[in-house]
C-alpha cells in the first residue's frame, strides 16, 4: 500500500510538473518572440532564463494555491476555475514585471493571446491528466460505519457525486459487532467512521491504524478544537493546551489582530472606490425595476453577540418578510429577476464593504446570522454560538469550502477550523479562494423550499448537539 502511494505521488507530482512547465514554454516563446525584441536593453541569456522561471514559479503558486494541481481530487470544472485564475494572476504580474523592465508599457495583446493559448493546453491537460489519473486508480470502496444516527442518503450523495474518487459500497451498524465489521474492512479500501461515540470510535480508529486501514472520520467539535491546540514539551508527559479566546491571545496574536484591522481598512476602502461606479449600476436597476428602497437593512450578530445593521443591495420583494423571518429556498419567488443576477454573482453582497471599513464586521470571518435563525439553530445546536468568538466575516472558510445551504452543524465546524487555526496567511489565502466561488453557482444555491433555515429534517443530523453523542 505504501509503494502504492508513492507512485501515486509521483504521478501527480509530473502531471502538475507538465502543466506548469507547459505554461512556463509559452511565456518563454512570447517573451523571445515578442518581448525581448521590443525592449531597449535586453537580457542576457541567463537574465531570460531567471524571468521565465519567475514565471513558471508564479504560476506554480498561484496554482497551488487555488488547489488546481491537485490532480484527481478536485471535479473538472473546478480544476478549470482553479488554473484559469492562477494564470490570470500570474500573467497580470508578468505583464507588470515586464513593463518594469521596459520603463514603460508595451503592448497587452501578445499577452492575451498567450493566455488564450495557455486556457487551451489547460483544458487539454485537465482531460488528459483525469484520463491518465482513473485509468491507473479507480474509486475507493468504502464502508460506513455508523452508530445511533445512521448517515442517510446525504452523506452517500455527497462522496457518491464523486464517483470518480469514491464508491460506498456498504454500510453496516455497529450493532453486529466489532469481530464482524473488522472481517467486513477486507473488502473494502477503506472505511467511514460515521459519528459514533468516542469510546467506540477510538477502538475502531486504533484498529485502522494499527493495521494499515484507510479511514475518514466525520469530525466532532471538539476534534476541531484538539486541532487547534498547542504542543507543550517542558515535561515527559505529552500536553496539549487550547487557549479559547478567539483571536486574542499573546503578542503574537494581537499583532496579527491589529494587522487583521489594517487589511480590513485598507481593502475595504480600496474596494469601495474601485466598486462605487458598478454599485451606482446595481443602484439604479434596484430601484428601476420596482422602484423599492435600493438597500436592505437587517440586525445581525457579530463578536460577543453584538447586534449590528447589516447593509445589502435589496434583491427580494419589498414585503419579503411578511410572513416572518427565513432563508432563501432555491425556487423563491421572493428573488426578484435583478435578485437573481446579484446573488448568483454575489454582487448583492457589496455594500457590506462599507460595515467591514466600519468595523462592525471584517473581511474573513463567519457570516452574521440572524438572531431568530440563531436561536433557532441553538435548539438543535447549543454550540453554534461558538462562532461568535470572532467578528463576523464577508467571506470566510464555510463560505469558501461550504453553500448557502450548509447545515448548522457543518458550518459550524467549518467556521471553527478557522477560529481555531487563524493566521494573517490563512485570511489572504481565504480572500483569494473567494474570488473562485463567484463563478460555482453551487455555492449560492438556496434551502429546499420546505424549509425556512439549513436545518434538515432528516434526524435533525444537521444540528444535533454532540452532547448527546461525544461520550
Amino acid at each position: 500500500m505504501s509503494k502504492r502511494e508513492d507512485y501515486k505521488r509521483f504521478i501527480v507530482f509530473c502531471l502538475a510538473s507538465l502543466v506548469v512547465l507547459a505554461q512556463a514554454a509559452v511565456c518563454a516563446w512570447v517573451w523571445y518572440s515578442v518581448y525581448r525584441g521590443q525592449i531597449d536593453e535586453p537580457f542576457w541569456r541567463k537574465g531570460n532564463w531567471v524571468l521565465i522561471a519567475i514565471y513558471g514559479l508564479m504560476f506554480a503558486l498561484f496554482a497551488k494555491l487555488y488547489g488546481g494541481l491537485k490532480v484527481g481530487y478536485l471535479k473538472r470544472i473546478d480544476v478549470f476555475y482553479s488554473l484559469t485564475l492562477a494564470l490570470l494572476c500570474t500573467n497580470v504580474v508578468e505583464y507588470l514585471e515586464i513593463t518594469l523592465i521596459n520603463r514603460w508599457f508595451l503592448s497587452v495583446w501578445p499577452m492575451i493571446e498567450m493566455t488564450g493559448i495557455q486556457l487551451v493546453l489547460i483544458i487539454i491537460w485537465i482531460f488528459g491528466s483525469r484520463y491518465i489519473y482513473s485509468g491507473l486508480y479507480r474509486a475507493r470502496r468504502l464502508l460506513v460505519i455508523y452508530g445511533d444516527r445512521d448517515p442517510g442518503d446525504d452523506l452517500i450523495h455527497k462522496m457518491n457525486s464523486r464517483k470518480d474518487k469514491y464508491d460506498i459500497s456498504g454500510k453496516v451498524h455497529i450493532s453486529v459487532g466489532e469481530e464482524k465489521i473488522h472481517q467486513m474492512m477486507q473488502d473494502y479500501d477503506g472505511v467511514i467512521i460515521w459519528d459514533l461515540h468516542s469510546t467506540e470510535r477510538n477502538r475502531y480508529l486504533k484498529y485502522c491504524f494499527a493495521h494499515s486501514v484507510r479511514c475518514y472520520v466525520s469530525p466532532k467539535i471538539s476534534d476541531i478544537i484538539l486541532m487547534g491546540s498547542e504542543r507543550i514539551h517542558l515535561f515527559d508527559t505529552p500536553l496539549l493546551v487550547s487557549r479559547n479566546m478567539g483571536l486574542a491571545v499573546d503578542q503574537r496574536e494581537q499583532l496579527q489582530r491589529a494587522a487583521k484591522r489594517v487589511m480590513d481598512i485598507l481593502i475595504s476602502g480600496i474596494g469601495i472606490i474601485i466598486t462605487s461606479p458598478i454599485m451606482l449600476i446595481i443602484a439604479i436597476a434596484v430601484k428601476a425595476y420596482d422602484r423599492g428602497p435600493v438597500f436592505y437593512f437587517q440586525d445581525r450578530l457579530t463578536l460577543g453577540g453584538k447586534p449590528f445593521k447589516i447593509c445589502k443591495f435589496r434583491s427580494m420583494c419589498v414585503d419579503s418578510e411578511k410572513n416572518g423571518a427565513r432563508l432563501a429556498s432555491k425556487h423563491d419567488s421572493r428573488i426578484t429577476p435583478v435578485g437573481h443576477v446579484l446573488r448568483n454573482l454575489h454582487l448583492d453582497e457589496l455594500p457590506q464593504l462599507f460595515n467591514v471599513f466600519k468595523g462592525d464586521m471584517s473581511l474573513v470571518g463567519p457570516r452574521p446570522e440572524r438572531e431568530s435563525i440563531m436561536l433557532e439553530y441553538e435548539k438543535e445546536l447549543p454550540e453554534f454560538y461558538y462562532r461568535l468568538k470572532v467578528k463576523a466575516g464577508l467571506t470566510g472558510y464555510a463560505q469558501v469550502y461550504g453553500k448557502y445551504n450548509t447545515t448548522p452543524y457543518d458550518k459550524l465546524k467549518l467556521d471553527l477550523f478557522y477560529i481555531e487555526n487563524y493566521s494573517f496567511l490563512l485570511d489572504i489565502k481565504l480572500i483569494f479562494m473567494t474570488v473562485k466561488i463567484f463563478f460555482q453557482k453551487e455555492v449560492s444555491e438556496g434551502v429546499d423550499d420546505r424549509q425556512v433555515n439549513a436545518l434538515k429534517d432528516s434526524g435533525k443530523n444537521a444540528g444535533v448537539s454532540e452532547n448527546k453523542t461525544e461520550e
